[in-house]
């Protein structure tokens, strides 16, 4: 007998066709290999709501290959993911393979181990089509959502938008906690805390107790009387307190814990912990990566008690079964572990080692003992101030349970504090009282959006990766680092008895992988809320989740819930057809020129956000300025834009004439006397210093950078464009260039650029080796306007379907009537 197993992925066949026999055949669907056709909405709106299903360009020849293995199988089986969206692959498959969907044998199992996939095969089911239709249903409501919603904004705001049910609400999170952060206004208080040391009988330091007070003072006078009250009197040891504590180990990893601790401690963006998870699912190590489920198997913790009792004795082990708090998870399906806790480490390359580290100390950790600790409290009191007092806290592990593999190394003692007693004198080492201000609330990271997004119920584990890659390559959101400001600081010091102030600098304000939003997502995101509240409502949202939900449970049959869906949302679509470009857009009128009158607004273009000076009546055309990186146009003031307009900006005339010497022979060099003119461009700010000769304006206002700086940086660039080339070959337009990651070959014709090792010596390389790699090196990519006539056919399919959408939603708008 012959039997033809199909999976998602090559990998993963490769892994399960080692746990089968000779009888059975393992082949890969890669992914799925149908899809809405692309060609219109591809709903029939009017009939149910049906889909037309098309297999895709790409995977025509994997079908034909399924259907001619089918024909001389005897049994087909079906091994897709277990989630919803495998279940989907699976029903697909049926159907374009032409198998009965009632009768093909579907498998699923949570891990790929030989007892998993034999116990799989044992016990096989047919597809669930009550999870298809949950699958359909998702995919239908946001393909309706996103083809209606797009072009209204292609019309009303810019070509190229898009919408989604779920990015636009992950998108607007993003742009409001921006708006608080704005709006914020800190304020300051000032924290004491310091050292102090522990007077034995004979008024000799015998140890040292790090202390703070815990209330705050509201200005620098409150805390300078306080610390010179303390500098004139006698402290003491007012009480000892001590108490026996413990710490519980955190459940095993769902999809959003292990995406969010991955990110702190590995510094994995969502996507690549996504990626990796999915290697180490598809080579049999852990269990699958898509799960809100924290359950384990009772085999799974019978496994974990095995090797925590072997490996760290029976005192470790305590076994939990961990409920999820998420009424909608499934517990049959399991939390993300190791398929084996014996294996402490796997091969493969470095980041699959260390997030298979992660997985396997949260999950065996989650089956140890609490550890228990010993909390120790101390509070020192002030004889010239009795109603005030400093206090100390430490904390000792007395039982490192489970932090013997997570969390916390147990044999740090940090928090041990020195033998003391009731009564016992201490004096000041130093005190300090800092001004401290306020923060604002924190940016989003790719991590603390997928918790935010998981407490609000809004997406489910296969959504979040996805969601947040589509925000950041639709330009609606940016992840990058920012320097922050200097910000000076008072501080009051109390030092061998004598109190001192003084003003320091610190860095305020600085941002590591956060996500920022652009100027169009705050203008998307108004325009949305403004017209389609419902749809970016996160009530809302979050119960339609639950929808989904239910009809995977069979509960709600998905026709009607689409239905019901369409007939509150499409007549908003229509409303919307009639809100002027200039609403939509957010075009803000700042104010009238001091000295011509002139309107002055700021609006969102093609190239981003600009200001505009006049309104263009009669013959005079209006002026147009871009803003400077990091302004934006929902807070620009009617000055700020005015300044815009300075530019570009005679900064002076060269001192004196600069050259620089490539190893070539090549001058590089500007005389004394050019002018050089500060300018915007779309990129930021820059100096013109000669005909085509420019040099970015890093770390300086254009509007008042000194001729003295612009100088340097003119130097600084003339110095970096002759210190880039490394070799030339007399005669030919190939040269070996120093680029930002480091020497490469280049053909300055051809602007074909070729790879040189990290281990090879640029300078030994020959003009014939250097050409071979040119010859096979891939053909530059078109930008700008040479972009654009390369691929006239995307840019007309695109408003094609802009002016179909356009026409059906005024079609409809005309029945209505």
């Amino acid at each position: 007998m012959t039997n033809l197993v199909i999976v998602e992925s090559p990998a993963k066949a490769k892994t399960i066709e080692k746990y089968l026999g000779k009888d059975f055949t393992v082949r890969s669907s890669y992914g799925h290999i149908r899809d809405i056709q692309k060609k219109g909405m591809g709903i029939d709106l009017e009939n149910g709501f049906v889909p037309n299903y098309e297999i895709s360009a790409d995977k025509k020849k994997t079908v034909s290959e399924l259907k001619k293995l089918t024909k001389t199988a005897d049994a087909v089986w079906l091994a897709t993911d277990e989630d919803r969206e495998g279940e989907a692959i699976a029903w697909h498959l049926a159907e374009a393979l032409n198998l009965d969907v009632n009768t093909t044998k579907r498998i699923v199992f949570h891990e790929i181990t030989k007892p998993a996939i034999q116990q799989a095969i044992a016990e096989p089911r047919t597809v669930d089509m009550d999870l298809v239709n949950a699958q359909q249903a998702r995919r239908i409501l946001d393909r309706i959502v996103g083809f209606e919603l797009s072009p209204i904004l292609w019309k009303k705001i810019r070509t190229g938008l898009s919408a989604g049910r779920v990015q636009s609400v992950a998108v607007r999170l993003i742009v409001e906690r921006e708006r608080e952060i704005e709006a914020f206004e800190s304020n300051f208080v000032f924290r004491v805390q310091g050292g102090l040391e522990l007077l034995d009988e004979q008024g000799q330091a015998c140890g040292n107790l790090d202390v703070k007070r815990t209330a705050t003072f509201d200005t620098e006078a409150e805390a300078t009387e306080f610390l010179q009250a303390v500098a004139q009197a006698n402290l003491s040891v007012l009480s000892l307190e001590e108490k026996p504590a413990k710490r519980s180990p955190k459940a095993p990893f769902t999809t959003s814990t292990l995406q969010q601790e991955a990110a702190s401690k590995l510094g994995f963006s969502v996507k690549q912990t996504m990626m990796i998870a999915q290697r180490l699912y598809e080579s049999g190590k852990i269990t699958y990566m898509r799960t809100d489920s924290v359950n384990l198997s009772e085999l799974a913790i019978e496994q974990a008690k095995n090797v925590i009792c072997a490996d760290y004795g029976s005192e470790y082990s305590e076994p939990r079964r961990y409920q999820t708090k998420n009424a909608d998870a499934q517990e049959a399906h399991e939390a993300i572990r190791p398929t084996d806790f014996s294996m402490k480490m796997v091969e493969g390359e470095r980041n699959e080692q260390r997030l298979y580290q992660l997985i396997w100390r949260r999950a065996i950790a989650s089956q140890m003992a609490e550890a228990k600790l010993k909390r120790t409290t101390v509070e020192i009191g002030i004889d010239s101030l009795p109603g005030d007092k400093l206090s100390a806290r430490g904390e000792v592990v007395t039982f490192d349970g489970f932090l013997k593999v997570y969390d916390l190394d147990p044999s740090d003692d940090s928090g041990l504090l020195p033998p003391m007693h009731v009564g016992q004198a201490l004096r000041v080492a130093e005190l300090s009282a800092r001004q401290s201000f306020s923060r604002p609330p924190a940016r989003y990271n790719e991590a603390s959006l997928v918790r935010t997004l998981e407490e609000m119920g809004i997406g489910r584990p296969s959504t979040y990766a996805p969601t947040i890659d589509t925000i950041q390559q639709r330009g609606y959101v940016v992840k990058e680092d920012r320097e922050g400001q200097e910000r000076e600081y008072r501080q009051i010091v109390l030092k061998s008895g004598q109190v001192s102030a003084e003003t320091l600098t610190e860095m305020a304000g600085s941002e590591k992988n956060k996500l920022f939003p652009t100027d169009i997502a705050g203008i998307v995101t108004n325009f949305l809320v403004k017209h389609f509240g419902e749809i970016l409502d996160y009530q809302f949202t979050a119960k339609v989740e639950d929808k989904f939900d239910n009809i995977a449970q069979g509960k709600v049959q998905w026709q009607a819930m689409l239905d019901e869906f369409y007939h509150q949302f499409h007549p908003k679509v229509v409303s919307a057809e009639d809100v002027s470009r200039e609403e939509a857009g957010q075009a803000r009128f700042l104010g009238e020129h001091p000295k011509s009158g002139k309107p002055v607004y700021v609006k969102i273009g093609r190239f981003g956000p600009y200001v505009q000076l006049g309104d263009g009546e009669g013959d005079e055309k209006p002026s147009f300025a871009s803003l400077m990186p990091g302004q934006k146009m929902d807070v620009i003031t009617l000055d700020q834009a005015l300044e815009l307009f300075k530019l570009p900006r005679e900064v002076g005339e060269m001192p004196e004439s600069f050259r620089a010497e490539a190893v070539d022979g090549s001058v590089f060099e500007v005389q004394k006397g050019q002018k050089i003119v500060a300018k915007q461009g779309p990129f930021g700010p820059y100096l013109e210093y000669g005909p085509k000769q420019y040099a970015p304006i890093k770390g300086f206002d254009p509007l008042s950078i000194e001729l003295e700086d612009a100088v340097a940086l003119i130097e600084a660039k003339i110095q970096a464009d002759a210190d880039k080339i490394v070799k030339t070959f007399p005669g030919t337009d190939v040269k070996i260039l120093k680029g930002r990651w480091g020497p490469y070959i280049t053909d300055l014709v051809t602007k074909k650029n070729a790879k040189i090792a990290k281990d090879e010596d640029p300078l030994a390389l020959t003009l014939e080796e250097c050409q071979k790699r040119l010859d096979e090196a891939p053909e530059p990519k078109k930008r700008g306007r040479a972009a654009a006539k390369k691929a006239p056919a995307k840019k007309t399919a695109a408003k094609k379907t802009a002016k179909t959408a356009a026409k059906k939603t005024t079609t409809k708008r005309k029945a209505s009537k």
